[in-house]
């Protein structure tokens, strides 16, 4: 099972990938605003149908819940506005790394003090050298897409 949860984040992670790409060119021609109103309208549509035709019932409603858990839900509105504004300017691969390398530095915070109810999981050295090869990564996507871009913004003037 933990294969299957791995598989299904790596396909998680493409869709967003895609969306970002998908989302940077709408949002150059409509709008950034008028972009992420569109995901998430989208999004919740698409989510009210699944919640109506396939979630279980729970013990607990979102009225239930200690409202700190529903902060949560704004967390998704800076991260489609950035994107959006990012993938215009420095290319869908370095937006998306950088978003991953922002993700799993907090996501190690998050993890080592067990922060938001989450179980604790100690920082260790191999934990350490995956921010270090990630943040390597994002300096290599980074440094070799200027010469495209410049080639890009050249011929967006002439």
């Amino acid at each position: 099972m933990t294969i299957i949860m791995i598989i299904l984040a790596v396909l998680g992670g493409a869709t967003l990938s895609i969306q970002a790409a998908v989302n940077g060119q709408l949002g150059s021609k409509v709008g950034v605003f008028k972009c992420a109103f569109l995901t998430f309208s989208v999004g919740a549509l698409v989510t009210g149908l699944l919640i109506f035709f396939f979630e279980p019932a729970h013990r607990l409603s979102l009225l239930d819940v200690p409202k700190w858990q529903l902060v949560g839900a704004l967390f998704g509105v800076p991260y489609i506005v950035i994107m959006v504004l990012a993938v215009q300017r420095i290319g869908t691969a370095v937006a998306t790394v950088a978003v991953i390398f922002g993700q799993l530095t907090m996501s190690l915070l998050i993890d080592n003090f067990g922060w938001l109810g989450n179980a604790s999981i100690p920082f260790s050295t191999s934990r350490l050298g995956a921010i270090v090869c990630l943040g390597i990564a994002l300096i290599f996507i980074y440094s070799s897409s200027k010469p495209a871009r410049a080639s890009a913004d050249r011929q967006a003037q002439g």
